[in-house]
């Protein structure tokens, strides 16, 4: 089960009560009070986790609680405080006030931490009121609720590349050829029900990219139609949008008429994809009507840059290999001298 979006009732601990204790010891008439402080609650804290894929954990368990802070203790012996709640979550993750609909945070990176709730603080004990006039005070501190807020966690996959077409394009073919990932093939439209994160190595190289298979688009996605529409989100980060097209057509469907749908409905998602790099794939070269239809395709868009490969006998495939380390080690190198690169990482 693929979980992207949860909602969530977060609440720190409290702060544990002050001590009122005096010092009772033999041959120690004054000896005073000695009460010591509460401590803090714990703390509700979002920390990213490299090896966590989906928001699964929080859909069965919504509430998350901080440890109440211990109550003080005598002979000036301060409570312990109380334990965090450690939520692990994918890198990517989005918290938004399930209130105001604000964004709180997003997690980018591995061990990045957010607090989302603060514990309260502990109550201070007796030995804290003392002074010249009030030598025996009793007074103590009741210690400070813990905050508390609902959430809703959303996932946007990091990955340098994200891979987006039509129903039956050849996405997941494309993905069990490149990567690791082994998602569903079949002759039928939408056997891709979740986006599929896989891992592109290059052992010469050094090198491994990221590539995310969203499910197939179709028109209306941006209303809602079919199942594309909920996981466009995840290719928002993205460095690279590799767009895979049917290049051998049917007797209703026409590539170019394809390109230009998917287009529009990345740009009435989103506008800001269309200024993302882009690559397209003319797959299923392998059969007559593609070749046809590939001229088309190049006479009409002149300028779009195209990369003609068959998942079926594998012809194109090094060629894409080779295209995509080499676009994406030139966006990292961009993003490294760049000082924005880091901005929202907190």
């Amino acid at each position: 089960m693929f979980i992207d979006e949860v909602k969530i009732k977060a609440r720190a601990g409290d702060g544990g009560r002050g001590c009122a204790s005096f010092r009772r010891e033999k041959y120690e008439p004054w000896g005073g009070p000695n009460g010591g402080d509460g401590g803090k609650g714990g703390d509700v804290v979002l920390r990213g986790d490299d090896d966590q894929n989906n928001l699964i954990d929080f859909k069965f368990k919504p509430h998350w609680t901080g440890e109440r802070g211990e109550h003080g203790q005598g002979k000036d012996c301060n409570g312990r405080e109380g334990r965090p709640a450690i939520l692990r979550v994918p890198l990517g993750t989005v918290a938004y006030n399930a209130e105001t609909g604000e964004v709180v945070a997003e997690i980018l990176e591995d061990h990045q931490e957010f607090v989302l709730c603060k514990g309260g603080k502990g109550g201070f004990g007796n030995t804290r009121f003392k002074s010249s006039v009030t030598r025996a005070p009793r007074k103590t501190g009741p210690g400070e609720p813990g905050e508390a807020a609902n959430y809703r966690l959303e996932l946007k996959s990091i990955a340098d590349i994200g891979l987006v077409g039509f129903p039956n394009a050849g996405k997941s073919s494309l993905t069990n050829l490149i990567t690791n990932a082994r998602p569903k093939t079949a002759p039928y439209p939408f056997t891709t029900l979740q986006p599929q994160i896989g891992i592109i190595d290059y052992p010469d190289d050094y090198e491994r990219l990221v590539m995310a298979d969203i499910p197939g688009l179709i028109a209306g996605a941006n209303e809602g139609k079919g199942l594309g529409h909920r996981f466009l989100k995840h290719i928002e980060r993205c460095k690279l949008l590799l767009i895979i097209l049917d290049l051998a057509g049917t007797d209703t469907r026409d590539p170019r008429d394809d390109y230009k749908q998917l287009l529009n409905e990345l740009e009435l998602y989103n506008p800001a994809l269309l200024d993302k790099p882009r690559l397209v794939v003319a797959n299923k070269m392998d059969e007559d009507t593609a070749v046809i239809n590939l001229k088309k395709f190049q006479k009409r868009y002149s300028k779009v840059e195209l990369v003609p490969i068959s998942c079926l006998t594998e012809v194109g495939i090094p060629k894409l290999r080779k295209e995509l380390l080499k676009r994406v080690k030139k966006m990292r190198a961009k993003e490294k001298k760049s000082p924005v690169a880091k901005a929202k990482v907190t």
